[in-house]
């Protein structure tokens, strides 16, 4: 028997760590992250399984970049415009207040040199965006007001790297060294953005109008890979952070009309990489530079979390925030973040940290990570708010009144009934064609599969008050009602019905309405021939209000009888029902028939 390949055992221990410590600390209250973090510890330094840790926190460091890439697309650049004071303010006045506190702290502690100190300091006062966007989601406080400010500072942070990187440059080369390298750098940076601001505008959106014409979902899969991964390391080439060219990748496509697509192919790479990125830290502990540097760890981790959120707090509250919001900032940024692993690493290249210092340090920021969880969870449980502040819904495409699955010549009118009563509407469609029509009419129309979940999902179904089902295949509206059924109870579904036999199909699943599509303009058209034969128009309502009624009458006799049922109707009405069979041609144009 073949010997299993080493990696092909790390990996299974990895997926199995996350299999079974995510369930088993959620349902402790302790939160997914924390049993990330557990598993990582135990499979790492207790049991010393994994061969390569560092490795693992290499590759599972993409988690980072495509969580960024979906908030990215959650974000339109008005939206982020609008955000500009909470990035700038209180992102600057965070990262600089924290820094320097943390600077003198770290110099007076005696472990480095000013220049070191200088860098540890600032690296500290970096938080963790993966660990609090997660704690963030998983308690749904993700769009509160707070939640919102958490986000504009960590976004701050992810920028911040990049003048700090150079400033480990500028430090270790000494005074008037390397000017005129950081001024290219910097036209390197900026010409970089500028290029993946006009590609994300001139360029991306026409290539996915072409792969999704071809019809081949992985193809659009891939693509999605590709642009989020191409991004990050364009950035990373030109000595930005991934995760920052995946953010400006995600808001180039935020209003695209394949964003809700992107997402949902997206979302399982995402969830699955950040999970081994909480575990990747885990496993990165050098439990050996913490028990030999147990002292000072028990008091530095403490104080340099309490001098973050004592800062967070203060800079919160002057910005306008109420004590609870402060609070619950204080509370979820206090740790150190991912980015000063790097920092770290690169300061000891430079020569301005010694390893072991730098493995303190490290430890230092795993050790607060793993404190965070424990600490928002004790805020959640002590901070009361009477209610909970929520920003406006402002996410392009999400939240509609109306979520329509379809967009043939039926959707199409019903879209412009709801628009004219001024109500929102999202519309989903699975044709390339219909999508760059609708949209050069105005219509919010985004491509995208109606019978995944994961792209209702991205659609805005939780937050849709009616979901209108009108594709035009029966099929395919069976298979969506079915979906929506079973994964989301709730929702008020009204369906465009193909013909009598799955009218009666639609009722047996319990949809809110439905209506068959030539039922009324049948009806209508009928009325009036009859007026133009002579019949008066008050003659010729009547006689279709008579048909309408006989017709809802057998057909709630049918549905508890079966099709058979109401034959007798036949001899008391001077007409014959509709045909019980479907039309063999029906619908064969309609795909490019415009309403």
């Amino acid at each position: 028997m073949a010997t299993p390949d080493p990696l092909f055992n790390e990996t299974l221990l990895l997926l199995a760590g996350a299999v079974l410590a995510a369930p088993l600390f959620k349902k402790l209250g302790l939160g997914t992250v924390l049993g990330y973090l557990a598993a990582g510890v135990v499979i790492g330094p207790i049991l010393q399984l994994i061969s390569d840790p560092e490795e693992v926190l290499h590759v599972s460091e993409l988690g980072i970049v495509f969580l960024l890439f979906i908030i990215g697309l959650e974000l339109k650049p008005s939206r982020l415009w609008q955000m500009r004071g909470d990035i700038f303010v209180l992102g600057t006045a965070q990262v600089m207040l924290s820094g320097l506190a943390l600077t003198g702290l770290t110099f007076l502690s005696g472990i480095a040199s000013w220049q070191g100190s200088v860098i540890a300091g600032f690296g500290l006062a970096l938080s963790s965006t993966a660990f609090a966007l997660q704690i963030l989601s998983d308690n749904g406080e993700s769009n509160t007001l707070y939640g919102r400010r958490s986000f504009s500072i960590l976004l701050f942070q992810d920028l911040a790297i990049v003048p700090l990187l150079a400033l480990v440059t500028i430090l270790g080369a000494g005074p008037g060294g390397e000017s005129q390298s950081l001024l290219a750098d910097f036209a390197r940076a900026t010409l970089a953005v500028a290029l993946m601001v006009l590609a994300g505008r001139y360029l991306l959106t026409p290539l996915f109008q072409v792969i999704a014409k071809a019809g081949a979902r992985e193809v659009m899969l891939a693509a999605a890979l590709l642009v989020v991964l191409g991004s990050a390391v364009i950035m990373q080439m030109v000595g930005l952070s991934m995760a920052m060219g995946a953010f400006l990748a995600g808001i180039m496509l935020a209003e695209s009309s394949y964003r809700h697509e992107l997402e949902a192919d997206i979302e399982p790479f995402r969830g699955l990489l950040l999970a081994m990125f909480f575990i990747a830290v885990g496993l990165s502990l050098d439990l050996n530079a913490v028990f030999s540097n147990l002292l000072l760890i028990l008091l530095g981790v403490p104080i340099f979390m309490l001098v973050k959120a004592a800062i967070l707090y203060v800079i919160c509250r002057l910005w306008g925030s109420n004590h609870e919001d402060s609070a619950s900032i204080a509370v979820l940024l206090p740790q150190g973040g991912e980015f000063g692993f790097v920092l770290f690493t690169t300061a000891v290249a430079a020569g301005l940290l010694t390893p072991a210092v730098s493995s303190l340090l490290i430890a230092s920021v795993t050790l607060s990570m793993a404190l965070t969880p424990l600490g928002a969870a004790l805020a959640r449980r002590f901070l009361v708010r009477e209610t909970r502040e929520e920003i406006p819904e402002d996410f392009e495409g999400a939240g509609a009144d109306v979520l329509m699955v379809g967009f043939s010549r039926f959707g199409q009118i019903a879209a412009q009934i709801l628009l004219a009563g001024g109500r929102d509407v999202t519309v989903i469609d699975d044709s390339a064609n219909r999508v760059g029509q609708a949209a050069t009419f105005g219509f919010r129309i985004y491509f995208g599969d109606g019978t995944r979940r994961e792209v209702l999902v991205a659609a805005g179904i939780e937050r849709a008050k009616i979901v209108a089902v009108c594709t035009q295949k029966q099929e395919i509206t069976d298979k969506v009602v079915d979906l929506i059924r079973a994964e989301f109870p709730d929702v008020r579904l009204y369906v465009r019905s193909y013909d009598r036999i799955h009218t009666i199909s639609l009722r047996a699943r319990e949809v809110d309405y439905e209506l068959r599509e030539t039922l009324e303009s049948g009806l209508l058209f009928g009325r009036k021939t009859l007026e133009a034969l002579g019949k008066s128009e008050a003659e010729a309502a009547e006689i279709g209000d008579d048909i309408r009624r006989r017709d809802e009458e057998r057909l709630q006799m049918q549905a508890a009888d079966g099709i058979s049922a109401g034959l007798h109707m036949l001899h008391t009405s001077p007409v014959r029902p509709e045909p019980l069979t479907k039309p063999k041609r029906a619908h064969a144009a309609e795909e490019h028939d415009p309403a």
